[in-house]
């Protein structure tokens, strides 16, 4: 893309958020005012009040509040994955975080590898060194992207960039993140819920936490041994 098509998507992209940000202004004033408050105080109590204060419309509205923190990349989805789980239960909770996630993070993505693609070839081009890691993203980026997004409470916007300056294609980042979010987005709607509620489900949370905090050392560990084997030189015939 070279830098006429990219400032024309800039400039459409800018003036369609403008047109959305316009009509959801017009339709619920002091929407905004409200959410910005609700985002920045980190409050889990006023975010679960705000969500339920949507009546039927609340799972619309945490589903698009969800999708449009994990497409800014920069802001904690934890408050609303946490809600999710004390307002509609945990396995809807999950779904409704699972999804609106994943949506979010692709959307983020297809920004930021459409909008800002050929401003990051041109600074990879300059390095050899960021030349083969972006060549060895392609390759591996499926495997590495899955294995990240299982990870909770991990930054969604570092992987994302990573994602959008590699090789890697949309089917393979839909994929990996569509398989890959749904166990971290599962530990943390149940942690969230548990905790929030934590003498009635004390023994779960308990378990949940001991078998996550299993899993993810084997898996480290596997990693670790798996790292070592391949720097190991062969053994000499003899």
């Amino acid at each position: 893309m070279n830098w006429k098509s990219e400032g024309t998507v800039r400039l459409v992209a800018g003036l369609l958020l403008l047109f959305i940000a316009g009509a959801i202004a017009w339709l619920c004033p002091g929407f905004f005012h409200r959410l910005c408050y609700v985002l920045a105080c980190g409050s889990l109590e006023d975010t679960i009040a705000y969500i339920q204060s949507f009546g039927v419309w609340a799972v619309v509205v945490s589903f698009l509040i969800d999708v449009l923190i994990n497409a800014l990349g920069f802001l904690p989805s934890i408050f609303v994955s946490t809600a999710n789980g004390v307002l509609f239960g945990i396995v809807p909770g999950i779904l409704i975080s699972w999804l609106a996630e994943t949506v979010g993070v692709i959307l983020s993505f297809l920004l930021m590898r459409t909008v800002l693609r050929a401003s990051a070839e041109r600074l990879i081009q300059k390095s050899p060194y960021l030349t083969k890691l972006d060549e060895f993203s392609g390759a591996q980026g499926f495997k590495l992207m899955l294995v990240a997004r299982t990870i909770p409470y991990f930054p969604s916007g570092i992987l994302t960039a990573l994602g959008a300056v590699s090789r890697i294609s949309v089917r393979d980042y839909a994929l990996a993140n569509l398989i890959g979010k749904f166990p971290s987005t599962s530990l943390e709607v149940i942690i969230g819920h548990d905790v929030v509620s934590l003498e009635q489900h004390m023994t779960r949370l308990t378990f949940v936490v001991i078998a996550a905090t299993a899993v993810y050392g084997a898996l480290w560990f596997y990693q670790r041994k798996k790292a070592a084997r391949d720097v190991l030189p062969p053994p000499e015939e003899k």
